[in-house]
Parts: C-alpha cells; sequence; structure tokens
C-alpha cells in the first residue's frame, strides 16, 4: 500500500511538480547553498550585533523589533524564496513592496538576481538594516490611487509580503476600486509574462477579502491560495469592469 501510494503521488500533478523541483534544485547543486546558516554567516556578524544592541533597548512593544531576530526571520524569507521558486529561476529583476529590513531581497541577491525595494522611512532600524545588506530601496508610501515612483526600469516579479497598505485593520479597507487602480498601476511596472506574489493579512474579523474583491481578483487573473493572490503571467484586464468603481 505504501508503495502504491507513492506511485499515485507520482503520477498527480502534485508529485510531478515536487519530482520537478527536486530535479532542479540538484542541478542547481554548485549554486549558492540555500541554508539558513549559510545565509546568516555571509552578513557581517559585528555590524549586525551594533544595530541589534542599538534598537534592543527599545520599547518593547514595538512590533519591528521582531525583525532582529536574524535566525527567524533568515528562515521565513529562505521558505518564500523557494516556495516563490526564486532559488531555480534564471536571473530576475525583483521588486519587493514594503521590503521592511530587507531579508526577502538579501537572499534573492545572493541567488543572482537583482533586488530593489520600496518602504516607508519610519523606522531606522531598517535603513540601517538594508545599508548593511546592500539592498537598494526607495522611499515612498503607497496610498490608495497614488501611483508607485519610478522604479527603474520593469521588473520579472514584484512581491508584497505581510501587506499593510491597503489600510489593513483601518476603516478605510481598500476594496475593488482600490485594488484596481494599484493593480493597473504595478502592470506599469511589470515585464512581458511577469509574475506578480501578494500575500495578504487577515482582518479583525478573520477575513482576508469580501467575495466580491476575490471575484475581482480571479478576473484579473489571480490564482488565490488563502492569502496569497498569484499574477503568474502579467495582469490582466478583468473579464468584465461593470463592477469596478472609481
Amino acid at each position: 500500500m505504501r508503495f502504491d501510494h507513492k506511485i499515485k503521488k507520482l503520477l498527480t500533478g502534485q508529485g510531478l511538480a515536487s519530482a520537478r523541483k527536486h530535479t532542479l534544485r540538484s542541478l542547481r547543486a554548485n549554486g549558492f547553498p540555500l541554508e539558513k546558516k549559510r545565509v546568516i554567516e555571509t552578513i557581517d556578524p559585528i555590524a549586525f550585533e551594533q544595530i541589534r544592541q542599538r534598537y534592543a533597548a527599545s520599547d518593547p512593544t514595538e512590533d519591528w523589533r521582531k525583525y532582529l531576530n536574524l535566525d527567524r526571520w533568515i528562515g521565513i524569507n529562505i521558505r518564500r524564496i523557494r516556495e516563490i521558486e526564486l532559488d531555480l529561476a534564471r536571473r530576475k529583476r525583483v521588486l519587493d513592496l514594503g521590503c521592511g529590513a530587507g531579508y526577502f531581497l538579501y537572499i534573492a541577491q545572493l541567488l543572482g538576481h537583482r533586488g530593489f525595494g520600496l518602504d516607508l522611512d519610519r523606522i531606522p532600524m531598517f535603513a540601517e538594516v538594508t545599508s548593511l545588506l546592500g539592498v537598494r530601496r526607495v522611499i515612498q508610501r503607497i496610498q490608495a490611487f497614488r501611483p508607485l515612483p519610478d522604479l527603474g526600469g520593469k521588473y520579472d516579479l514584484i512581491t508584497a509580503f505581510m501587506i499593510c497598505f491597503n489600510s489593513h485593520r483601518r476603516p478605510n479597507l481598500w476594496g475593488v476600486a482600490e485594488w484596481n487602480f494599484f493593480l493597473d498601476d504595478i502592470a506599469k511596472h511589470l515585464a512581458p509574462g511577469g509574475r506578480v506574489w501578494l500575500e495578504l493579512n487577515r482582518e479583525s474579523d478573520g477575513t482576508l477579502y469580501t467575495p466580491e474583491l476575490k471575484e475581482f481578483f480571479q478576473k484579473r487573473g489571480a490564482r488565490i491560495d488563502e492569502h496569497k493572490i498569484m499574477f503568474n503571467s502579467g495582469v490582466r484586464e478583468p473579464a468584465s469592469t461593470s463592477s469596478v468603481a472609481h
């Protein structure tokens, strides 16, 4: 039965996809080893410890201090890299919206990709860590109906994790109109066939999006997996724009 189960799994899409990833990762054995310990070893330990000590004494209720836990957040971002399959991809230009401390882009750069971030300049610790890691970023708040700045060209992958720019847990949470403007805008910064990977936070009532918003994402070509909204080949116009208000 165990052998039969393995055969059945191999013949499913899931099994074939897993086998493909395993093969590709074996072929990349001579590339940078995507292991937490090896990634952390590339970061200047003295410089990072100075940053950690400088901000560890700050108000312990500030939740951004959690990003000083290098072991935890390097591990989280390695998982993101693997899930998006950046460890298998040819060199890409990657834009991370809300890049924070820059760990995701730093790991992508170790793998040979070119990274660029966008974030606020509200937390000095983020500026110091991204500078230490050599992660380039531009400062601007993402707001409803406000276009992104000039980001220096087109990107093969645009990501945003733990999104709060959609007025997360606020009365003016983004709806279809706001998301429609945002997707139109990021499409201008996307290379032909480029991908978009967005990850939402749950709202106070436990939901991620309204049924209307979920339908809208799907009409624009998204594949939805719980909190993940993924566009695997560009961001197409919705099949019907009749429900999109401005």
